[in-house]
């Protein structure tokens, strides 16, 4: 069999992605070559993502790109990865998470102020509001690009602080000061590398399920279907995340108003079982709960 073709966007992160995906392929002894694809989300580093109105932004190119046979298969953040897929193209394998959660990276200047005291930089919508949740007074700026790039911005900014994944500075090994943040409650699937393929390459499909971690997959899955249930399309600020301790599953989410003030939240234990859609049933909860009115009011305020 010729060469798996990945293809995968052109940040140092994102290869870094590609070349463990390769790595765990290599190690069941199949060929890889890796195809970077310039992707339009990092094309346009101005504008927030929320105000660029698509879903997909940093995922289209590398689809288009599996659709028109230029590579077999993608590998992504599956944070960045729509819940609804093009079709064609389906998540074939996840691979184990390693750091799910978000930190606070602060400069130099501001070591000694109170969380309540920073200026933010986060385009984040879910960053915002839970920020927001606990500290009503904050203000933030907008920041986009790369974990160097922000890196940079925050140095230069007027700003103190800005929030970052926590699996981006490991992956990049990083020395850096962070602070844990267990206030905020990570974005669906955050911290997992994921794999789409395209459907009519069943063969190769097959091969890349073969390094799929079962476990991320049952937590992934359910985030992302509270996900998609709350959502409808829209960009909101939506945390969820689940784990696996012993033989059962905690799931904690929550849907925030943009302005922290509202937050409808569930924290739940339970055992796993595959014929249920965990994820729906408790965004059902939410969106009964006031969420559906704060869907809207969202909406509008986008």
């Amino acid at each position: 069999m010729k060469s798996i073709r990945i293809g995968t966007r052109n940040s140092a992160l994102a290869l870094w992605q590609a070349r463990e995906v390769a790595r765990h392929l290599q190690n069941n002894n199949y060929l890889t070559e890796i195809v970077p694809i310039v992707s339009s989300g990092d094309k346009n580093l101005n504008q927030p993502l929320y105000s660029l109105g698509i879903t997909g932004v940093f995922t289209r190119d590398l689809d288009i790109a599996l659709l028109n046979d230029e590579i077999d298969i993608a590998v992504h953040s599956l944070k960045d990865v729509p819940t609804q897929l093009p079709q064609n193209i389906e998540m074939i394998a996840y691979l184990e998470r390693d750091y799910p959660q978000d930190i606070l990276i602060r400069k130099e200047s501001a070591r000694n102020k109170e969380f309540h005291e920073l200026k933010l930089a986060t385009s984040s919508l879910r960053r915002r509001a839970f920020w927001l949740r606990n500290y009503p007074t904050a203000e933030f700026s907008d920041i986009r690009g790369n974990i160097q790039t922000r890196l940079q911005k925050l140095e230069e900014g007027d700003f103190d602080a800005t929030i970052l994944s926590l699996a981006g500075i490991k992956r990049m090994k990083m020395e850096i000061d962070y602070e844990m943040l267990p206030l905020m409650i990570s974005a669906p699937s955050q911290g997992v590398i994921s794999v789409a393929g395209h459907t009519d390459k069943p063969e190769i499909n097959e091969i890349v399920r073969q390094i799929n971690h079962q476990q991320t997959q049952i937590c992934v899955e359910i985030e992302r279907n509270f996900l998609s249930t709350l959502e409808g399309g829209c960009t909101a600020p939506i945390g969820a995340f689940a784990e696996i301790i012993d033989d059962q599953i905690r799931f904690k989410a929550a849907l925030c108003s943009l302005d922290g003030k509202n937050c409808i939240a569930v924290d739940e234990n339970f055992v796993y079982t595959p014929n249920e859609n965990f994820g729906e049933k408790f965004a059902k909860v939410v969106l009964e709960n006031g969420g559906k009115e704060l869907m809207a009011e969202i909406k509008s305020q986008i």
